[in-house]
């Protein structure tokens, strides 16, 4: 890690989880000087279903980072369960999705910055933003682009003035680690009267389970009461991390970038954490970040943005339709299977 802070770089990138180590490794990939900062120690974790689906696997290939094979896994569809039905959505023959613990991705994310000569620097929290550049450490780095990558409560976002647009509908999120042997090759997505549950297999013996409500006061262990056929999968088994919780929702801004700034994952807007692509989006957007940086047309980035965010968008507010509607879920989890029924028939 890089120790004396430049006195100019090209992009300084405000925070150094993944949305922020994957905007700068697609910068440097073209040719930027980057600079990233954070006010934490890695492994920067958050909850998450640390999943990713077969176009977020494309974006992490092109940034040329490798998942490691003895602390992830691959998955072949979704698995959609409620109490008296189910139904898989397979990826096409040629795809996959791969689940990673955030942690261990974070760590090999900052290793392959590291390796393309990205200056990163921990423990270091910027203290404001001017239009030449990022105040830090009593000094201001001047920077011809400067990235805000740093979470769902930005305080870049403010100091840019990027705050307006609709009211999200929240939820609360949490999610926990346990130690049992996977049984699906699919991200698996549980529907119930009071919540609804994620469970994916993150390695050879464990597995990322996660819960969203809209009530306050319900936790992991309550939530899994509520869904019987994943609390049975779950039955005696370690429990392997703590129970981490955040708020979730789909949240949009009406810009993602103003003069010299930019927005990037959830600081640029949020998904509900159902969908499971909230950290795929992120490599997404870091792919289309640094092409607009390139030719610097950052009005190419927002419609980027706003294109990327359609399927994660629809499909929250799809699963969010289904929430507490145990006879829609019923006739939708029907209707998928009768489509499954009539493709192996053609």
């Amino acid at each position: 890690m890089s120790q004396h802070l430049p006195e100019a770089t090209d992009v300084f990138i405000v925070g150094g989880g993944p949305a922020g180590l994957a905007a700068a490794i697609a910068a440097r990939q073209r040719g930027f000087r980057v600079v990233v900062a954070d006010g934490g120690q890695p492994p920067i974790d958050k909850p998450c279903g640390e999943g990713l689906l077969p176009d977020s696997v494309s974006a992490v290939e092109q940034l040329g980072i490798q998942f490691p094979l003895n602390e992830s896994r691959r998955f072949r569809g979704i698995r959609f369960v409620s109490a008296r039905h189910r139904a898989d959505a397979l990826f096409r023959d040629t795809e996959c999705g791969v689940a990673v613990r955030r942690t261990s991705l974070h760590r090999v994310m900052i290793e392959r910055a590291a390796q393309l000569g990205v200056a990163m620097y921990w423990r270091t929290p910027v203290a404001g933003i001017s239009s030449g550049g990022v105040l830090i450490s009593g000094q201001c780095v001047r920077a011809q682009w400067i990235v805000g990558a740093d979470g769902a409560n930005s305080r870049v976002r403010k100091w840019a003035g990027l705050e307006r647009g609709p009211r999200p509908r929240l939820r609360y999120a949490f999610r926990q680690h346990f130690r049992v042997a996977p049984w699906a090759d699919h991200m698996e997505v549980y529907w119930g009267n009071t919540c609804q549950g994620y469970a994916t297999a993150v390695g050879p013996d464990q597995m990322c389970v996660a819960l969203a409500s809209n009530d306050p006061r319900m936790r992991l262990e309550e939530g899994l009461r509520a869904l019987p056929a994943l609390e049975r999968r779950l039955h005696g088994a370690e429990v392997t991390s703590a129970e981490r919780g955040s708020l979730t929702g789909n949240r949009k801004f009406h810009r993602v970038w103003r003069n010299n700034l930019i927005l990037i994952g959830d600081a640029s807007g949020t998904v509900d954490a159902i969908t499971g692509e909230g950290l795929g989006l992120a490599f997404s957007q870091a792919v289309a970040l640094a092409a607009a940086l390139e030719c610097s047309k950052p009005a190419d980035y927002q419609r980027a943005h706003r294109r990327l965010a359609l399927r994660p968008m629809y499909m929250a507010r799809l699963m969010l339709t289904l929430d507490r509607r145990p006879r829609l879920q019923s006739r939708t989890l029907q209707v998928l299977n009768g489509v499954r029924r009539s493709s192996r028939r053609l």
